[in-house]
């Protein structure tokens, strides 16, 4: 076991090493050189472990283990950006303090690096899976989910399974997604240009414009910095689906200029201060959330890319025509329907029994705001890493799994897999 440890987290710091953020398509390799090496060397791993691995045009892999019907572990290699103020390179894979340090520790290489790991203690103890097993891991995640659609053009997804790319326990909901770009008619602003945030599933960290507008006390009471006719805001980033967690450039700098102009506090109130009481709107699944994570200006045009994570009670339409009151020109740019699985299911109960068994907590199933491969089955839940218990990290400068939990997770992803797979479904 220790043995396997140490080989796990030394396979988790090379992995965090390749910069697998989305980059411009080369040929053969439709996320960038960084997504296609990081797949080459998880699939390159795998093969040296005594598995069968396939390769599907750099899109998307998998790894297989045992016969019998099908039974999916679903990852993904690709990381959002690594953002700013590190204390450690985002992608060095440095230990320090008990941490392994890096973009893609948390979410999702650590886990899905694990998983692999767990394969092969169970392969290397002469388990013999009644299901096969395929581990599944993709590379475009964050970034609208091509890799999935790929996958189901040229291979069968399996009908159940899970996503170590959540929160403990099992994921029994999770909201839909649906992100817009909202675009603003707004000619003579109060600056020449503005732009801020880098992915729209991250709260905005920075934002900058240029400006003529110089009012020293209300910059201070919105949190901005003047200098040279710039116009600058920072926050702190977090995951789209908990906003509350960060701190978000772009309402700083809409506030400061709100002052300036009236149809900039107008948008502010919208979309900061929730005017159309929004957030309000909630069922089992949990409330409304509302990020407005990417703004740009140019010609004349305030675009600004908001990430609503909704209760599934509700409608895209039902939102889309929300947005539009607002006076906005509303585009859809990605839109996934809120997933539910049967909590008194094999699925759940088998994975609340091993949370509870590992942890000796309440393994209740819950749901959640974030987006998981899950959604991708027909039966599918969203297991882990996150504890209840610990900070997040994920989406935020230095992110970081301890080495304490590497070993929790390898022990609770095993005993999931073992029970979830020693029979054929039942």
């Amino acid at each position: 076991m220790e043995h396997s440890l140490h080989d796990c987290i030394e396979s988790i710091s090379k992995i965090i090493r390749i910069d697998s953020t989305q980059a411009a398509p080369l040929p053969s390799m439709p996320f960038g050189k960084g997504a296609a090496d990081c797949l080459a060397y998880f699939l390159n791993l795998a093969q040296t472990m005594g598995f069968a691995t396939k390769n599907y045009d750099n899109y998307i892999g998998e790894v297989l283990f045992g016969e019998g019907e099908p039974f999916a572990i679903l990852c993904h290699l690709d990381v959002v950006p690594a953002g700013n103020g590190w204390t450690y390179p985002p992608f060095g894979g440095e230990i320090h303090g008990g941490r392994l340090y890096g973009r893609g520790a948390m979410d999702d290489k650590g886990p899905a690096v694990i998983c692999l790991y767990c394969l092969k203690a169970l392969m290397d103890e002469g388990f013999c899976p009644a299901r096969t097993i395929k581990l599944i891991v993709g590379c475009n995640e964050e970034s609208g989910w091509e890799c999935i659609a790929h996958y189901n053009k040229v291979a069968q997804m399996p009908r159940e399974g899970f996503s170590p790319d959540a929160d403990f326990p099992a994921i029994f909901a999770e909201k839909g997604i649906l992100q817009l770009r909202l675009e603003y008619a707004l000619p003579n602003a109060p600056f020449s240009d503005l732009s801020g945030g880098e992915r729209a599933n991250m709260v905005c960290d920075f934002v900058q414009a240029t400006s003529s507008f110089f009012d020293p006390a209300h910059a201070e009471t919105c949190g901005v910095t003047l200098a040279g006719g710039t116009v600058t805001a920072r926050g702190k980033s977090a995951h789209a689906s908990t906003p509350e967690k960060g701190d978000n450039a772009i309402g700083k700098i809409l506030r400061y200029f709100s002052f300036a102009d009236e149809r900039i506090r107008t948008i502010c109130e919208d979309l900061f201060k929730d005017r159309a009481q929004l957030t309000s709107l909630c069922d089992d699944t949990g409330a409304l959330t509302l990020s407005p994570n990417q703004i740009r200006y140019s010609g004349d045009i305030l675009s600004i890319t908001v990430d609503i994570r909704y209760p599934a009670s509700l409608s895209e339409k039902f939102l889309t025509d929300k947005f539009r009151a607002f006076g906005a020109r509303v585009a859809i740019l990605h839109h996934q329907k809120p997933l539910r699985t049967d909590r008194d299911g094999f699925l759940l109960t088998t994975l609340k029994r091993v949370y509870e068994q590992a942890t000796g907590k309440d393994g209740t199933p819950i749901a959640i705001g974030g987006g998981t491969y899950a959604r991708a089955l027909h039966c599918g839940a969203g297991f882990g890493p996150q504890f209840p218990d610990e900070p997040s990290v994920i989406h935020q400068k230095d992110e970081y799994i301890s080495l304490e939990n590497i070993e929790k997770l390898f022990s609770i992803y095993r005993a999931a897999i073992f029970e979830l797979t020693k029979n054929p479904h039942p």
